[in-house]
């Protein structure tokens, strides 16, 4: 084990963090900003020896910050031996390209340090299709930066033609496995629907939260397994799902899911779109938040606003504020639990407040679920079948002229028959 541990020690890469401070981005957000980007980098495998803030009206359009900083970048890269440098915004193509043939190292944006996390945490095959699919859309505008060393030209058999450089095939060979693994995750997809299907009956939590709040430790608490854990950002990005015994009569299905992080690339989102899905199909959700952090309420706002990118807006949420045994400021907490409602502090890892937890997941189920009647002329039987694939059928009852549905259904899955049945005023709910 030790062996092991000096190796990874010998492998890490020195690394300078850099980021521009605008009026609408100032210093001391930038600062935490680049707090998160070396736990990142720290993740990752490198560690940041220097962190560089420039303040500027904006940002420079070819090298991100401004010449003078580059070449104060380039003089300590060179002096300390420093193999890479990290941005902490998202680059463009040009400007990557200038920074690594202005500072001569290896340059790294927000993105592309995320992706790399990603593709060494990455386990099933599922959360490794998903990665690559969103490394090879992040990459394909880079092409041209990355093999500038390749641009002899190629023609005859096997290419498109005479004239053919070796990037526009590098191109050509990206678009064609980018299509291959979203027909892939499709099929996962479809697959994932299938299981959602024979576990209708059963009710459907979903955990989520920033990266590193401890969802991963609250599931193995709760369900007494063994998920990975590990105190660095993105410890696991393979969805868990775990049955956990609430109550003697009640039963749960609760879903791990990749934690949120500020500036989560749009791609990976997009990517991780079947995975997520298990958070849009929940009956209600779990927001697990580290009431020890100095961001929490930020990092609240970033996961919100990551479920309103999702679509998850009518969901019940309980947020549950976790490491309270790591935090001193109690009035704090409770105004978190003023602001933020239904919730409840815990300590996932010291077992504090879970009888408390229990009884609010409790409560919240018997208040998301609602009986319900849906009544069905008899020549729309075709729904039927949809209706049993949504909801718990309680009840059939048959009239002269019509079926009468009595069901058991989430507020979720009342939006679903709403939307079903919206173009035919002929059939009824009612309470």
């Amino acid at each position: 084990m030790k062996k092991l541990i000096d190796i990874e020690q010998v492998n890490r890469e020195k690394s300078i963090a850099v980021a521009v401070a605008t009026y609408h981005n100032p210093v001391n957000v930038v600062k935490e900003h680049l707090d998160e980007l070396t736990l990142l980098a720290d993740t990752a495998g490198a560690d940041v020896l220097h962190r560089i803030i420039q303040e500027r009206d904006r940002i420079e359009p070819a090298t991100y910050v401004g010449k003078g900083k580059v070449a104060e970048i380039k003089s300590l890269a060179q002096s300390e031996n420093i193999s890479l440098i990290i941005i902490d915004d998202d680059l463009s193509p040009g400007q990557a390209r200038n920074l690594e043939e202005e500072l001569d190292v290896k340059v790294i944006d927000r993105s592309g340090l995320i992706l790399d996390i990603f593709a060494k945490r990455a386990k099933s095959s599922e959360a490794r299709t998903q990665v690559e699919l969103a490394q090879l859309e992040y990459l394909l505008p880079r092409l041209t930066r990355l093999w500038t060393h390749l641009s002899k030209q190629y023609g005859g058999v096997g290419t498109k033609g005479p004239g053919e450089t070796q990037i526009e095939t590098d191109r050509r060979l990206a678009r064609e496995r980018i299509s291959v693994l979203k027909k892939k995750l499709e099929q996962i997809k479809l697959q994932r629907a299938t299981q959602r299907k024979r576990r209708k009956d059963i009710i459907k939590v979903a955990l989520v939260g920033y990266t590193n709040a401890g969802k991963s430790t609250l599931l193995n608490a709760l369900s007494n397994s063994d998920v990975f854990v590990e105190n660095r950002l993105f410890a696991t990005l393979d969805t868990t799902t775990r049955t956990v015994e609430i109550s003697p009569s009640t039963n749960i299905l609760l879903t791990d899911t990749v934690g949120f992080i500020r500036k989560l690339p749009h791609h990976l989102v997009a990517s991780f779109q079947s995975t997520l899905e298990e958070v849009c199909e929940a009956d209600f959700i779990l927001h697990v938040v580290d009431s020890s952090s100095s961001q929490a309420i930020d990092q609240i706002k970033t996961v919100n606003e990551t479920l309103n990118e999702l679509e998850v807006v009518n969901t019940p949420v309980i947020y549950i504020f976790n490491k309270i045994d790591l935090m001193s400021d109690k009035a704090l907490l409770k105004e978190y639990q003023r602001i933020y409602s239904p919730s409840v502090s815990i300590s996932a890892s010291k077992g504090i407040n879970f009888s408390v937890l229990q009884k609010i997941i409790s409560n919240t189920i018997n208040a998301s679920f609602t009986k319900i009647k849906i009544t069905l002329p008899m020549n729309e039987q075709s729904i039927l079948g949809k209706l049993y694939d949504i909801v718990e059928v309680l009840k059939r009852d048959y009239t002269e002229d019509n079926i009468i549905i009595s069901a058991k259904a989430s507020s979720h899955q009342l939006e679903i028959i709403k939307k079903l049945i919206s173009i035919n005023k002929d059939i009824k709910i009612s309470k």
